[in-house]
């Protein structure tokens, strides 16, 4: 399946402690971000998130643009990552649903979503 070509995001095919497998992709990824038709390592230093105060709004910006309705956003394993409140403001205003959990069910979740509507997703594979 050309998931860039259906405009779907990609499916998350594994996910363990510091590795996110994506179907269509080679190499794991420690975090990644998808949405509608691509993925990507998610690099915290490009926006300077760190578990505290958490995940902000630039770090989802990037996947509204791309088309995303749905997201769903990992905390890690032990639930670590924050999420700011102005990121959860910020998506509300931008009309997405915002899906927060630990990283087994983020994947699980934003495996279920992308299937039915636009989706992206922060996922963090440790902590």
């Amino acid at each position: 399946m050309n998931v860039e070509a259906m405009n779907i995001a990609p499916r998350i095919t594994n996910v363990s402690w510091g590795s996110v497998a994506v179907a269509g992709f080679d190499t794991p990824f420690k975090d990644v971000k998808c949405w509608p038709g691509g993925a990507r390592p998610w690099d915290w230093n490009e926006t300077g998130t760190h578990h505290t105060p958490g995940i902000q709004p630039a770090d989802v910006r990037e996947l509204v643009e791309h088309g995303a309705e749905a997201v769903v956003l990992a905390q890690g394993f032990h639930e670590r990552l924050q999420v700011q409140d102005a990121t959860l403001d910020w998506l509300r205003e931008q009309g997405v649903d915002a899906h927060v959990l630990d990283t087994e069910a983020a994947v699980a979740r934003y495996n279920e979503l992308r299937t039915t509507q636009p989706t992206g997703a922060l996922i963090h594979s440790t902590c």
